[in-house]
């Protein structure tokens, strides 16, 4: 009968007892913008590994060689993936007097920004930042420490050692989260397994290890964000130490 096959006309009513047909949604045009937050919306369910092209077509509704057209494949991913979440870092303006203050707060907020994304610094070590958002953090770092007299050859290296010391500790972080069995609060088995630590410690050989064994509450006794900031406050001080004192006056000049 017309109208009841396949070629029926959209515009047609609905016919009696028949429940009216939804429109299917329309599919959202594909971007790298899409392709790269749902990127990150896997990464933050499941880890860096999961993040293929194949994974992230999927959870898109289509092929992974329609993201090619966007994403040159899973290495330029990670890396726009990177960038997008350097765009979540507040960045200071630059105040002389405060400067070393400032170089350490911005690195308390890389590090709240990464780890916030599981293992994402994992894509930062060995990457020479070029998106607009890691080189706005770049840029952030470079000022701060000129603005505070640090010799331009010394800005350039010490930049390269804090970011290597920010992805160690963010990694560092997430693993430590990934050994808790499922279902347990990460960072109490975490300080479970630093007690039973501290107790090995104190059972070794004091004859092979005079010192260790004796400072074992020393050792184990800080938590994650005291060595952090202790790690920080060493690379802070040393690159200050650069800064070249400005000329005093003979006496009675």
């Amino acid at each position: 009968m017309a109208g009841s096959g396949p070629g029926a006309r959209p515009d047609m009513p609905t016919p009696p007892g028949r429940r009216p047909r939804r429109a299917a949604p329309a599919r959202q045009p594909l971007t790298q913008e899409l392709i790269v937050d749902t990127a990150i919306r896997v990464l933050d369910a499941e880890g860096l590994d999961a993040v293929t092209m194949r994974r992230v077509a999927q959870e898109l509704g289509t092929g992974p060689a329609s993201l090619y057209a966007h994403v040159s494949g899973k290495e330029e991913l990670r890396e726009l993936m990177l960038d997008r979440v350097a765009a979540e870092i507040r960045l200071p303006v630059p105040d002389p007097a405060r400067w070393q203050d400032q170089l350490k707060e911005l690195a308390f907020e890389i590090r709240r920004v990464y780890t916030s994304h599981r293992d994402i610094a994992m894509v930062s070590m060995g990457l020479i930042p070029t998106g607009p958002h890691l080189l706005d953090v770049a840029e952030a770092q470079l000022a701060l420490m000129r603005a505070g007299g640090v010799p331009r050859r010394i800005a350039a290296m010490a930049v390269d050692t804090l970011g290597m010391f920010l992805d160690a500790d963010a990694i560092e972080d997430t693993v430590y989260q990934a050994k808790a069995p499922a279902g347990e609060d990460p960072w109490a088995h975490f300080h479970e397994y630093i007690a039973q630590v501290r107790d090995y410690f104190a059972a070794l050989p004091k004859d092979r290890y005079p010192t260790i064994s004796d400072m074992g509450n020393e050792l184990t006794s800080e938590d994650g964000d005291e060595r952090f900031e202790f790690g920080l406050d060493l690379l802070v001080r040393g690159i200050a130490s650069y800064v070249e004192e400005p000329s005093r006056p003979e006496k009675g000049a």
